[in-house]
Parts: structure tokens; C-alpha cells; sequence
């Protein structure tokens, strides 16, 4: 049961709307990340030298957050981790993260911002489907009309821009679905760690491995000259780790303390929205009723598969 139905009065309305105002904000600064990652990509940079900059920049503020969450959150009386905790950071920093981000930086090379968005808003169906392979989850009839929805809504924005962009729009739509199930890999394996370790350290360890990942792939995928790129792009990865990726992080997880995951998630529905907007209007991305049919349908159909759940 929400905490919010629990209390009433000002203080319970306060919490509520500053909780939503959150989720709201978050929702829309996690949009700005493929907007500033293709702004990037018109300076002739990378996905590997790209993410390892963005990487690079986040490292200390996660470790912080680590930190925070171990020590001072707890007054010094954190669990200490075990082998078994250290193994599933370990895979979960790989693949909620590492794997899940450096697929998406590489699929944007070829799809729009929009179609990107509307890809991995897919992630509640991906854990529905993947509950019910690995644990015999039930999924019920109407979860299954909705997920056929959603993924019309795709196709039908995926079949307008393949034929405006080429066939490249294919490849880089499969990476950032393979970078949406790996997200979901690790929603979906995640939730017993979360009631061990905590969600913020949880969160702050597991993308500390991924920022380690990102810089080793490129030492060993590139030479050091590489990393010579414009300075728009360093200034463009700095907002990247920031803006779009450690505050928003911050900012939906004290949504979820003051409303609860399940109304901050809804709140985060205007995240496609916003970035149809902002690829429109900062990178002049086609804006049609194609995108509208299809953005209405997929959001319509992730609205049910969320609000169905067992």
C-alpha cells in the first residue's frame, strides 16, 4: 500500500507533489542523454570514446554515492558485503549498465532519438516476458494484448524511418533493443540485492563498475591519441554524466522514497514525449503523425503491462 495513503493532511500533499515534480524531472533529464549523445556524434567522435568519457566523468560522483550509502546513510553500520554481494554487483554493474549503455551509445549512431526512446521504453514488457521464461511469472491476457500494442507502436515508427534514414535504421534498432533486454537482465535479477545491500548502494557500486568497464574497453580497443576529440564533446560528456545521468538518478530515487515506484514509473511516462520534443527541436528530427500513432501506442501499451502487474 502507498505511504501516501497512510497520511493525509499538507505535509502528505507536499510530499506527493514534490515526489512527482521529482520523478517529472528525472524522467526528463534521463530523455536529454540520447539528445547530447547524437549532438556528440556530429564532431566525429566514437561510441567506445564517447562512453568512456561520460563514464569517466560519472566514476567519482557514483563512488561518492557509494560511499554515502555505506557510510554516512547508515552511520557506519552497513553490512559488510559478501563474496556472493560482490558477484552480483559485479554482473548486474556488466549488464544493467555497462552492456546496457555502451548498446544504446552504439545504436544512436543509426537511429533517431525518438525511435531510441520509444525502444527502451519497452523495458516493463521485457521483464514480463523474461519473469515468465526463467520463473513461470503469469502473465495475464490483457498484459499480452498491451505488450502486441506497444511493439505495433514500434514498427510503425521503426517502418516510416527505415524508409527515410536506409537499412542502417535496422542495426542500430537491434542494438538498443539488445540494450533494453540487458537492462531488463538487470531489473530482473536485481531485486533481491536491492533488500540486502540497499538500492543507492546498490546503484552507486554497480555503475562504478560499469564506469571501470567503459575506460578499460577503450585502453584496450583504442590507442591514447583517441582520445583527443573536440572540446565540445568533453564539454558534452560532462552534462552527459551529470545532467542526464547522476542527478536524474538521485532524482528518481527520492521520488520513489516520498511516492513509491509504481506512481514515480507513471510520472516517468513523459520521458518519450520529451524527447521526441527536444530531438525535434534541438536536432531537427522529423516530427509526424507517424511518430504520434506510434508513440500513443507504445506508451498506451507500457501504461497496462505496468498497471496489470502481479
Amino acid at each position: 500500500m502507498p505511504v501516501a495513503l497512510a497520511v493525509h493532511g499538507p505535509a502528505a500533499t507536499k510530499s506527493v507533489a514534490s515526489g512527482l515534480l521529482l520523478a517529472t524531472l528525472g524522467a526528463i533529464a534521463f530523455s536529454g542523454k540520447a539528445i547530447i549523445v547524437k549532438l556528440a556524434y556530429r564532431y566525429g567522435v566514437d561510441a567506445v570514446t564517447l562512453i568512456m568519457y561520460r563514464m569517466l566523468f560519472a566514476l567519482p560522483i557514483f563512488a561518492v554515492m557509494a560511499w554515502w550509502a555505506t557510510y554516512r546513510r547508515t552511520g557506519g553500520t552497513a553490512a559488510a558485503l559478501t563474496r556472493r554481494d560482490w558477484l552480483g554487483v559485479l554482473g548486474l554493474g556488466v549488464s544493467g549498465y555497462y552492456l546496457a549503455s555502451f548498446l544504446d551509445f552504439a545504436g544512436l549512431q543509426y537511429v533517431t532519438a525518438s525511435l531510441e526512446r520509444l525502444i527502451l521504453y519497452l523495458n516493463p514488457t521485457l521483464v514480463l516476458v523474461l519473469g515468465w521464461i526463467f520463473y513461470r511469472k503469469r502473465v495475464a491476457w490483457i498484459q499480452v494484448a498491451a505488450m502486441a500494442v506497444s511493439y505495433c507502436g514500434v514498427l510503425v515508427v521503426f517502418s516510416h524511418e527505415i524508409k527515410l534514414q536506409g537499412e542502417d535504421v535496422v542495426l542500430g534498432a537491434l542494438l538498443v533493443f539488445a540494450s533494453a533486454i540487458s537492462y531488463a537482465v538487470y531489473l530482473l535479477y536485481s531485486g533481491q540485492l536491492v533488500r540486502r545491500i540497499g538500492a543507492s548502494r546498490l546503484v552507486g557500486l554497480a555503475t562504478m563498475v560499469a564506469c571501470l568497464c567503459c575506460i578499460l574497453q577503450f585502453l584496450v580497443l583504442r590507442p591514447l591519441s583517441a582520445a583527443l576529440v573536440a572540446p565540445q564533446v568533453i564539454w558534452l560528456s560532462v552534462l552527459n554524466a551529470t545532467l542526464c545521468t547522476a542527478v536524474p538518478v538521485l532524482m528518481v530515487m527520492m521520488a520513489v522514497e516520498r511516492i513509491g515506484a509504481a506512481l514515480a514509473a507513471q510520472a516517468g511516462m513523459v520521458g518519450p514525449m520529451s524527447t521526441i520534443l527536444m530531438g525535434v527541436l534541438i536536432l531537427g528530427e522529423p516530427f509526424n503523425g507517424w511518430i504520434v500513432v506510434g508513440t500513443a501506442l507504445v506508451m498506451g501499451g507500457v501504461f497496462l503491462v505496468s498497471k496489470y502487474r502481479d
